[in-house]
């Protein structure tokens, strides 16, 4: 083993964090851990993407997201020694918005504030922001926004503002909150590129969230500091005052638009042209090819020069986007992403806020404050997003009050309004078929001219339980939830021969008018002649002989089959006394099972008459006006409702 991984050798006694930074240009991944309350990075890797394949930070190609993904992966796996089965991700700013809302809790007299109740204000706060924002964007969006994170502005403790009120003693609860939603595609691709190399998603951010818990740890947020995090395709922007986040919003250009300016003016592709512009911060001169293959050798003062525009088009949009979500200029303003890099930055922002060029510099010199490296140079501005997604899942940065557990790992979660068991379900892959679980087909045939049924097999009833007890599809999911589920299973096909049918094995047997013997199988429709010792005479010319019969059946192989045919085979004429529900309003009865057991309520979604492939609600069910859940037993006579309650 190499010096390196001897080195690291002791860490990985701890958990590790592995964060991936999925942006425009390039993905960057960093591992490390948590030491003496910071975050320690023990690797880092980058590479570029091939092609084009993210525009304004929405992956647009996941295959080739996904190949680049796994090549920093590999490489950080090879160079620790370990393999990585979790991630820490976040979302970008694009199509971001943002909610702010309160929510107050009076408690019937003082009393230490427990997680519990934090929980129960943030909530709060939460349905007020969606409920808000749903009334805001009602009919001016097509696209399906989802609640993806939020963050405290501040908690008021008997109306007294107070940064944190765990363990303290109080009757009067408060909480401000911004919440902030995306189109639920931006997650969703993020979550599938994932899972193409093997990777389940741990925690989620987003960026702005991520780039200023690495640029402007919690100490230093009494100041109103803006923080812009300036991309290949956008320009986050994260807004702090007064100890707390007050804010996120973006701008729709950033580094890509210098990019393509440098392309028009100088006739070069995509590549050449991130050259040149990277060029631009450490050479006085710049030689390139254009696409004519003419050979070029220009002054770096000449290109600036054609930026000009460009970059103030760019830094005007920071500037406004600012004072917009700031309500007028801040105190200070830290520049992170690859785009901060390009020269003059600073100042022209600061011009357009009105700020001393003192007051708006590049981050990294901060990040110290929350990591450490022993062999990388972390104080790099590029580095702000992909260090703050680890920071924020290191330190526990990242609210998890909507993390779920299913099936023993995390739910894939959108929030949108109240979730029941249904969404949760729904969203992490399950289908309404998983829920129900069929019957197996039966088998019909006429026997001498009585309709005979083999009965196929029975479904095996869906487990649900929520934190080991017994749950409802239409059960409200809370924080911390753990949700046991397993599938209904269908039941097989009926099978069944010629012997589980005839009893007298000394018959002549026809089936569909072919001769047939005990072995012959059957399906559906088929019709089965006996007749007492030789067949009619128009079958004579046909004859075969039966000596085949004689020696596949000894004795004990045909009382093995006439027993065997009791419960494989249920004539309708023989009398069965009905198993009687009210379902719906309606009378049913149905012949009780062949292995005798109870019909379940999941047992009834098929006779319901709801089309479980075109739901407009949710699934209600009730046996005798209280709600019932599927793995519950029925007795006869039960009434029960099943229905779809529209939204």
């Amino acid at each position: 083993m190499n010096a390196e991984n001897n080195k690291h050798i002791n860490a990985f006694q701890q958990e590790m964090v592995f964060s991936l930074d999925i942006g425009t240009r390039s993905i960057i991944g960093i591992v490390g851990i948590v030491e003496n309350e910071k975050f320690k990075v023990l690797a880092i890797e980058k590479e570029e993407h091939t092609s084009r394949a993210m525009i304004d930070g929405q992956i647009e190609n996941i295959d080739q997201v996904a190949q680049v993904a796994r090549i920093v992966k590999e490489r950080l796996e090879k160079k620790l020694n370990r393999v990585f089965t979790k991630v820490s991700v976040a979302a970008a700013g694009r199509a971001l918005k943002t909610e702010k809302a309160s929510y107050e809790l009076s408690m019937p007299d003082v009393r230490q504030v427990d997680d519990e109740t934090i929980s129960r204000l943030e909530t709060g706060a939460i349905g007020n922001a969606e409920a808000t924002f749903a009334n805001a964007e009602n009919g001016q969006h097509e696209r399906e926004f989802y609640l993806v994170g939020y963050t405290v502005s501040q908690y008021y403790l008997d109306n007294y503002p107070i940064s944190s009120i765990r363990d303290h003693r109080g009757k009067n609860l408060r909480v401000d909150i911004v919440a902030t939603f995306l189109p639920s595609e931006v997650v969703e691709s993020l979550y599938i590129t994932m899972q193409q190399i093997g990777l389940e998603v741990a925690s989620l951010t987003l960026e702005p969230i991520a780039a200023i818990n690495a640029a402007i740890p919690q100490k230093i947020r009494l100041l109103n500091i803006a923080l812009v995090d300036i991309g290949a395709g956008t320009s986050d922007i994260a807004i702090c005052k007064d100890g707390s986040v007050v804010g996120y919003t973006m701008a729709t250009i950033a580094g890509d638009e210098i990019t393509e300016t440098i392309m028009k003016q100088y006739l070069v592709d995509f590549d050449i042209a991130e050259k040149i512009k990277f060029e631009c911060k450490s050479k006085k001169k710049i030689n390139f090819t254009d696409i004519m293959g003419l050979k070029h050798s220009v002054a770096v003062k000449e290109v600036l020069k054609c930026l000009s525009e460009a970059k103030q088009k760019l830094c005007k949009e920071i500037a406004d986007r600012i004072i917009e979500v700031n309500n007028g200029q801040p105190s200070a303003v830290f520049l992170a992403g690859g785009g901060s890099k390009l020269t003059g930055m600073c100042k022209q922002i600061a011009e357009y806020l009105n700020l001393d060029e003192s007051r708006v510099a590049i981050a990294g010199n901060n990040f110290q404050l929350s990591a450490f490296a022993d062999e990388y140079d972390i104080n790099n501005p590029e580095y702000a997003t992909p260090l703050g997604i680890a920071i924020s899942a290191g330190m526990n940065l990242i609210n998890d009050s909507f993390r779920v557990i299913l099936n023993g790992a995390n739910a894939k979660l959108f929030r949108s309004g109240s979730l029941s068991v249904r969404d949760i379900l729904m969203m992490n892959g399950f289908k309404y078929q998983d829920l129900i679980g069929r019957s197996g087909t039966n088998l019909v045939v006429f026997l001498d001219g009585k309709r005979t049924v083999v009965h196929g097999g029975h479904s095996m009833p869906a487990v649900l339980k929520i934190n080991e007890k017994e749950a409802r599809i239409s059960d409200i999911i809370n924080a911390g939830d753990v949700i046991e589920f397993h599938p209904a299973s269908n039941g097989e096909a009926a099978k069944a021969f010629v012997r589980d049918i005839v009893e007298d094995y000394g018959q002549t047997i026809l089936v569909n008018e072919n001769e047939a013997n005990m072995n012959t199988p059957l399906k559906t429709g088929d019709v089965i002649v006996t007749f007492g010792g030789k067949k009619p005479l128009d079958y004579e010319e046909n004859r075969h002989e039966d000596k085949q019969k004689e020696e596949i059946f000894e004795d004990k192989d045909v009382e093995e089959h006439k027993e065997e045919k009791k419960h494989l085979v249920m004539q309708i004429e023989e009398p069965k006394m009905p198993v009687k529900f009210t379902l719906n309003g309606n009378a049913l009865q149905l012949l009780p099972k062949e292995n005798k057991d109870s019909y379940y309520l999941m047992d009834m979604l098929e006779y319901a008459g709801i089309d479980f492939e075109h739901l407009d609600g949710n699934v209600v069910l009730k046996v005798n006006g209280i709600g019932g859940y599927f793995q519950q037993e029925l007795k006869n006579d039960d009434i029960i409702d099943i229905y779809c309650e529209k939204i």
